[in-house]
């Protein structure tokens, strides 16, 4: 069975899993839907580790053999793996399934774009991403990333928790009583953004090296490295501002949305709008 088939079935598990997810805010009495939300969005990133693997694979059989992180096509699947991977983990510890409707839509969106958007052929890699540097940098950008996309997606609940708990006539048996409480999801967009800024911080400081390794100095200013300074810059004021000012809830919740916006955007926007160092990227 060739990657993209089984890109294609992860493509469709995760789109069950986030239809179960929401049929779980509907159909509150019956805990089945989330319990198969979760179980779908395992399955689907078990076959999508396996569909990672059978790509790398592909490129030895293809005489090429490098780790299927080279493209925007690979990227954009890795990341929607790092994704899936941080909600499950949370999941487990948390049991929060109703998150799942937040998170899984942006694992599902990725995987619909690089299947139905993006050419997927496996290419040669350029001599720049010819380095052992290329795991290390890209693993620890994406787990950061996909931290951030968690911590996006719980603070998008906050907010709608939030309005419904200050409605004088809120409802228990509205679909929004279904979410964790609002202190819960402020607690958990926190500790989200506290495994996504050391992975991140990670994935800066691996791609310093790996550009003294490619092209003989650490720092540019190229615009990904540019960018990837004001991500890190809007997620450390975050968690000054929550450790020393107290910073929480609604001025936490939006901060968190920005700076997930700036990630996409040093992410996609600077690929695919700017040029530099990284374009190849694109």
């Amino acid at each position: 069975m060739t990657s993209s088939l089984l890109f294609n079935i992860t493509t469709i598990l995760y789109l069950a899993s986030m239809l179960a997810f929401l049929a779980s805010i509907v159909n509150r009495t019956k805990p089945f839907f989330g319990t198969a939300g979760s179980y779908l969005a395992y399955g689907g990133l078990l076959i999508q580790t396996i569909a990672i693997g059978r790509r790398w694979q592909e490129s030895y059989i293809l005489g090429i053999g490098h780790a299927p992180l080279s493209n925007l096509y690979e990227s954009v699947v890795f990341f929607s793996w790092t994704i899936v991977l941080i909600y499950g983990l949370l999941d487990l510890k948390y049991r929060y399934r109703v998150i799942g409707a937040f998170v899984m839509p942006f694992a599902l969106l990725g995987m619909a774009w690089a299947q139905l958007g993006m050419k997927s052929g496996i290419e040669p890699l350029v001599p720049a991403l010819q380095s052992n540097w290329l795991l290390y940098h890209v693993i620890t950008c994406f787990l950061g990333y996909a931290a951030f996309a968690v911590a996006c997606g719980i603070s998008i609940m906050y907010l709608i928790r939030e309005n419904h708990e200050k409605l004088k006539d809120a409802s228990d048996q509205s679909i929004v009583a279904t979410f964790p409480g609002s202190k819960i999801l402020d607690d958990l967009n926190y500790k989200s953004i506290m495994v996504g800024f050391p992975l991140l911080t990670l994935g800066i400081v691996t791609g310093a090296a790996w550009a003294n390794y490619a092209w003989g100095t650490y720092w540019s200013w190229d615009p990904k490295e540019t960018w990837s300074l004001i991500v890190w810059f809007i997620y450390a004021a975050f968690l000054h501002a929550r450790i020393t000012r107290g910073w929480a809830g609604r001025r936490a919740a939006w901060l968190s949305i920005i700076g997930f916006a700036a990630t996409i955007f040093c992410y996609l926007g600077v690929n695919l709008l700017l040029s530099g160092l990284h374009s190849y990227g694109g």
